[in-house]
């Protein structure tokens, strides 16, 4: 080599060398922002309010977290914090979780991959495939016909929300005996109980029978198709659809909390509902499973799903909803997200479709979902990304008298004959309380506009010619709620 090529590769090295320590710099300083730094849902302009991620952890019951961060393509950083169990073990990237209902978007990932190979339709009659059960005729829709494509998108009408799953000792129902409601199943049948495509209903039912449908087109068993489908060919190498988890496992697997801070009887529940509830996942994982997704839609990896199916997954229709995601975000700058609730274990995932960014927050304990969604907002701070951050309000001073005229019951419209909105004055300090929910302070705006701090939604009173308050419209980004005052 000449000296002067030498010089050259010398700068380059030296440049690289630079280049990766500022990146590295970069990446423990938004490490540490999040660490140090959870925002609460609304920030009040002139405020300072900031918690620690333990401090945070402590305040919820929340023993254990663990996070993982997707930046430009790949997963930049994961970590764990707190405890997995009650012996002290702390929370390590390889710290195993129930994902809850983030299932059922893997699942629909291989039910997807099984419409490529033809062994499957997303607009036929699933009961045409269906062998070892039926759904059944419903008089809610005579003559109904449900497809895959339904299921995918909570529009098929089923019943049954979700599960609770089986604890240590108790009998675990077969899939046919979940379907059925029959005993030890401890959730009722799965049936129409309205017309298919009329509208949008979260149903785990709805998944459970397009896992019963998936075994009977594969013949295989629904752990093992989940494996050889999804979880190998993505790289999801800390990842098992197996109910109860394997033996092996165990040793990695965070115990469950309850609200309380006390670890579930007998430890994590079973679920034999596994497409709709039982993966056992980390961060990292479905930070790979985001990056898959990421990808395909590029065209630059489809292990499981071509670019074109990877595409109709993310296409929103009711709800919002794709082919087993729910799609948000701007039409320019989309993103996918799903949430998880199992017994003692909540978690979050979000991922960007064009720009390589997305995160999964996982916890060992009910309530977690409340400070995955706070740790979310934080990261999307230190990202910059366009949604998920803290709202920013300005709060004003309106004189005490101003105040009585917004008192009052508010009946939305559409809503229950008993669901109210109630809105009561104490001390000079206006309150909201949501049907059965808690009271939360609501802060001025402006004369005719509220908020809280509790979440980011504000309160608008509208008024008659006379100046009486008659309604309200509660206001939640793009979703709105108008209720009418009935005293």
């Amino acid at each position: 080599m000449s000296i002067a090529r030498f010089g050259v590769a010398v700068t380059l090295l030296c440049a690289s060398i630079q280049f990766a320590s500022a990146q590295s710099s970069s990446t423990e300083q938004r490490i540490h922002q999040i660490e140090t730094c959870l925002p609460p849902a609304v920030i009040v302009k002139g405020e300072s309010q900031c918690t620690p991620l333990l401090k945070r952890m402590g305040e919820l019951n929340v023993h254990g977290v663990s996070i993982a961060v997707v930046h430009n393509g790949v997963i930049e950083w994961a970590r764990g914090y707190g405890t997995a169990s009650p012996s002290g073990e702390p929370v390590t990237p390889e710290t195993i979780f129930q994902a809850g209902s983030i299932s059922k978007p893997v699942a629909a990932m291989a039910a997807l991959h099984l419409v490529q190979e033809d062994k499957l339709s997303l607009d036929e009659n699933v009961n045409a495939k269906l062998t070892s059960w039926k759904i059944p005729p419903s008089d809610a829709a005579p003559g109904a016909v449900i497809t895959l494509r339904e299921l995918l998108t909570h529009t098929a009408g089923m019943t049954v929300h979700g599960f609770p799953g089986y604890a240590a000792g108790a009998s675990v129902p077969t899939l046919v005996q979940v379907l059925n409601g029959e005993a030890p199943a401890n959730t009722p049948a799965i049936r129409i109980e309205t017309p298919p495509g009329t509208k949008w209903n979260y149903s785990g039912g709805g998944y459970t029978i397009m896992q019963q449908l998936m075994v009977d087109v594969s013949h295989e068993p629904f752990a093992k198709l989940m494996h050889d489908t999804v979880l190998a060919p993505i790289g999801m190498t800390h990842s098992t659809y197996q109910q109860p988890l394997p033996i092996l496992m165990r040793t990695r697997a965070a115990v469950p909390y309850d609200v309380h801070g006390i670890p579930v009887p007998g430890g994590a529940h079973t679920y034999p509902e596994m497409a709709a509830a039982g993966l056992w996942t980390t961060p990292s994982d479905l930070g790979r499973y985001i990056i898959e997704n990421q990808q395909s839609l590029q065209g630059k990896a489809n292990h499981v799903l071509s670019q074109a199916m990877t595409k109709e997954m993310m296409t929103p229709g009711k709800g919002s909803w794709g082919l087993g995601v729910e799609i948000g975000g701007s039409p320019s700058n989309p993103y996918f997200e799903h949430g998880g609730v199992n017994e003692g274990f909540e978690a979050l995932f979000v991922g960007y479709e064009n720009n390589g960014e997305g995160a999964a927050v996982m916890t060992n304990a009910e309530g977690g979902s409340r400070l995955c969604a706070e740790i979310m907002s934080t990261i999307a701070v230190a990202y910059h990304w366009p949604d998920f951050q803290p709202a920013l309000r300005t709060m004003i001073q309106l004189p005490p008298e101003a105040l009585p005229k917004f008192v009052g019951s508010y009946h939305p419209v559409g809503a229950p004959p008993d669901f109210f909105i109630t809105i009561t004055l104490e001390s000079d300090q206006l309150t909201g309380q949501i049907a059965r929910g808690p009271k939360a302070p609501l802060l001025p705006e402006s004369p005719s506009k509220f908020f809280t701090k509790q979440a980011p939604f504000e309160v608008e009173f509208m008024p008659n010619d006379k100046g009486e308050i008659t309604s309200l419209v509660l206001t939640e980004g793009e979703h709105r709620l108008t209720a009418t005052k009935t005293k």
